[in-house]
């Protein structure tokens, strides 16, 4: 009976944890996109009923507002005898730090300026922080190019200068910038680096989910509700796309790299539906 039980568990643990995940990043791009724009700060009730309009049960949504506020991202906080959440300056922080990838997409690096490769050999005893140095890495847009052996262009240095300094692995890491001199051909090496074709794929799917919509909205504009809907739906689906591009210099790329192009009709997208998704969701702010 144990085993059906833990069996049963596992099931309903993995049903569930696509829904947790999604609320989770939902809830995120709503703090981004519309929370930091009505001021930095959120009616429980008002944004339980907004989210319910694209699909989050009011459960879900406090789940993950919950934890949330156990990560430092929001703070209890009333105004005008209304209960909310107030971004911390923490999340402020890393919302602005993401602004210039995520609404101005990841602007092509200039190749003249070379390549920084990071270079590390963390220590078993803190192999938890070796984890992290990697994932950090590649959150920033590093490749990798060899065992604990990191490239990205050479703008990144500060980037990984700092993550190297934040995990305290300063003795165990070694940071070089410089040009390219073969013998390997660099395109070959750099798509060996990172997954290139799969990042032009999601560019790809990005723009078959939403160039039929460009071309509704732009013909009639929707009303602010749908628009709301629309406009969470868009930025949910956009923000993780420029993280996962590197920014490498457009003659490295293939000729028919699709970055350029998404970021366009995301840009399209938003010049429309920003306004009156914002319209929608200050009435909920005003009850």
């Amino acid at each position: 009976m144990s085993g059906t039980m833990s069996t049963m568990g596992s099931s309903g643990e993995g049903r569930r944890a696509p829904v947790a995940q999604r609320s989770r990043t939902v809830v995120v791009s709503f703090l981004g996109a519309i929370v930091r724009p009505m001021g930095a700060w959120m009616p429980i009730g008002g944004t339980v009923e907004l989210l319910s309009q694209i699909g989050l049960d009011s459960a879900s949504v406090r789940t993950a507002v919950s934890r949330l506020k156990a990560n430092g991202w929001i703070e209890s906080e009333a105004r005008d005898g209304v209960r909310g959440y107030a971004l911390t300056e923490q999340a402020s922080a890393t919302l602005a730090a993401g602004d210039e990838v995520i609404w101005h997409a990841r602007q092509p690096a200039d190749l003249s300026e070379g390549w920084c490769v990071v270079n590390f050999s963390v220590p078993e005893s803190i192999r938890s922080k070796r984890y992290q140095l990697r994932s950090h890495l590649a959150h920033l847009g590093f490749g990798n190019v060899g065992t604990a052996m990191w490239i990205a262009p050479a703008r990144m240095q500060p980037a990984a200068e700092n993550a190297i300094a934040e995990l305290g692995l300063g003795e165990y890491a070694t940071i070089f910038v410089g040009d390219y001199a073969g013998p390997q051909d660099l395109t070959a090496l750099l798509y060996a680096s990172w997954d290139l074709t799969a990042i032009d794929q999601s560019y790809r799917d990005f723009a078959a989910k939403h160039e039929a919509q460009a071309a509704q909205v732009e013909k009639q504009p929707p009303e602010p509700r749908e628009a709301f809907a629309m406009y969470m739906s868009l930025v949910d689906h956009w923000r993780k796309l420029p993280f996962r591009d590197p920014g490498l210099p457009t003659e490295l790329l293939a000729k028919d790299w699709s970055g350029p192009a998404a970021a366009a009709l995301f840009g399209r997208l938003v010049s429309i539906l920003e306004k009156p998704a914002l319209a929608h969701a200050r009435t909920y702010w005003e009850l």
